[in-house]
Formats: C-alpha cells, structure tokens, sequence
C-alpha cells in the first residue's frame, strides 16, 4: 500500500536546508511531560531507559516507539512533538533513551553507537511482552532511523507479526558519506557540534560511571570522524573507523526489509546527502519520500492543511493510521 501524503511547502522564512534544519531544532513547542520509566536490561549488562507515555487500559491500543537521534534524548523536540500528537489521537507512546543517552547515562558502561539494532531489538521484544495485543511500530529520528531500519533489515522475512511498521526521517544509511558530507563547507557546523556534545557527554558519563568503558580523547577529536576512530570504534569492538561506518550502516540491509516502511528525507538535508538514497536499493515494502525542502528534522511548513506548521509530525500520525491501527485522524 502506497502512503499517500501531502507535498512538502516549506514556510516562506524558512527556506533552505540550514536555515530548516535550525528552525526545526530551536522552535519552541512549549511540551514537558511525566512518563513511567522502565529499564530494559541488555545481555552485556546495560539497561535501556523507555519512558511510557501510557494512553488507557485497552490492552490492544497501537504502540508507537520512538527513537532519537545523535545527541537526542527522550526530550528531544522532536519526540516530545510526536508523541503528543500521537496520543491524542489513541496511540500508546513510548520514548526510548538511546544507550547511555538521557535518563540511561548511568545505566551503560558500553558506548552508545549508531549500529546497536540489538538494542532497539531488545526494547521490542520488552514492549511486546509487556503488551502482547498490540502492534508495535517503529519511528526513529535520523541515527534512531538508522537503527530502526537496520534492524528491520536484519529482521527481514522472520520479522515478528507484532513489528507492524518501521518510519525513517532523516536516516544517515551510508554512514561514511555523510560523515564526508559534514566536513564540507557550512556542513562543518554540524560536525563540530556534534563532537562538542559527544565531547561533553563522555565526560559527564566518565565522572557518573568511573567503570565506563572509555579510552583517553587525545588528541581532542575535531571531526566526528576523528571521535569516531578515537573512541567509538575501538570501544565497541569494530576493526577501525571504516570498518564501524560500514557494519553500522542500514544501507546494506535496506533491501531485506519485509515489514511496511516508510522513509521520509530531503534533497537539502546538509548532514544526510540525498545521493546516498539515490543509489540504495530498497526492497518492495519499503516508500521513500524524498522532499525538495526539509533540512535535517526540519520539515516546518507553510501551511499543507495541517493544525499547525510542523509538515512532519503530521506525517507520523497519517502513516500510523494507514497501518490500520484503529488511530484517529488529523482533526
């Protein structure tokens, strides 16, 4: 079944990938809510923090797990937008913390990488057994996406019935091309924040969990490639950097992917090159959506006939209900 949608019209002040990238990120939403948190243990002996956005007692209410991106959290924006959203329209919600990323710091010596589907794996099968009734969808947020997807690629035909869909914004599915696309130009500011932050995180879980597994940041990383050979790689048992961006990446499996999937991207995002969708190969279950606009998370738009300006967010609830989960509409 082919999701239909409406084309993405991007504001009349927010046009460009930059400035729709900055926009999606720093708009307030004015969201804060409280959630039951679980902890998800993994076999290395970490925990996954998930916080239960709960909607009733009907045991067969549609799931929607979300995944964040690089540098997210379970507050990001972005999730906090989705969820409401999704909620108020029927949806049970629940928000995972990336390892070590948001309540979950303390809970993982392991590094967080983009190619642990093991943990996204992991938090299915905790959701399912927690909810045996309901079907489960995944949306993950650029790395999140990545995640998703290669999990479902993983997956494949043996994919569980409870595994209703997978949705994909943003998915860095080559992750070696678009850590070169962030070292060009104004691409760069992307690459220093993200390091800024990892850089700051690493220190904070250093002195929380004096047993982390951590190597020393010397020299200091000024590209996420350089952090990413120093310190993710090593730590999570991959050969060298090259060998990280290759193993972790989605790309390779995206063909094997037997569960409805829908990814959504833009030619301008500035982080995530349009090429690396172009030349992927998809398998039939999977839709690519690929808008003229958007930036990377942006997507804020002029108007579309949706409540409010986040194009999106909108998308999510429209794709949820297509999957025949009992989920309202839009009004």
């Amino acid at each position: 079944m082919t999701f239909d949608f409406p084309q993405f019209r991007p504001h009349p002040l927010v046009r460009g990938g930059h400035l729709q990238t900055i926009a999606g990120a720093y708009l307030p939403h004015g969201l804060k809510f409280g959630s039951l948190v679980h902890h998800v243990a993994l076999p290395d002996g970490d925990a996954i923090a998930l916080h239960e956005d709960g909607n009733g007692d009907d045991p067969a209410t549609p799931i929607v797990i979300l995944l964040h991106g690089l540098g997210g959290s379970h507050q990001s924006g972005y999730v906090l937008r989705a969820s409401a959203k999704l909620r108020l329209r029927g949806v049970r919600v629940l928000r995972m913390d990336l390892r070590g990323c948001g309540a979950g710091i303390t809970l993982a010596r392991h590094p967080l990488n983009a190619g642990r589907s093991e943990d996204a794996a992991a938090v299915l099968a905790f959701v399912h057994e927690k909810f045996p009734d309901s079907a489960i969808h995944l949306v993950g947020f650029s790395m999140g996406a990545n995640i998703a997807l290669k999990l479902a690629g993983e997956l494949g035909s043996a994919a569980p019935p409870h595994l209703a869909s997978v949705m994909a914004v943003c998915p860095p599915i080559d992750l070696a091309e678009c850590t070169r696309n962030i070292q060009r130009g104004m691409n760069q500011l992307y690459d220093r924040r993200f390091v800024r932050t990892l850089i700051n995180h690493i220190r904070q879980r250093d002195i929380l969990i004096p047993s982390a597994h951590s190597r020393p940041l010397i020299p200091r990383p000024s590209r996420l490639m350089d952090f990413d050979s120093l310190f993710t790689a090593p730590l999570s048992g991959y050969a060298d950097v090259y060998d990280y961006y290759t193993r972790a990446s989605s790309g390779p499996v995206l063909a094997q992917i037997a569960v409805p999937t829908l990814i959504v991207t833009a030619a301008s995002d500035p982080i995530v090159p349009v090429a690396c969708f172009e030349e992927a190969s998809f398998s039939p279950s999977t839709q690519v959506v690929i808008a003229a606009c958007g930036g990377h998370l942006g997507f804020v738009a002029a108007g579309n006939g949706d409540p409010d300006s986040r194009w999106l967010d909108w998308r999510i609830v429209d794709w949820i209900k297509q999957q025949g989960s009992g989920v309202s509409g839009r009004e």
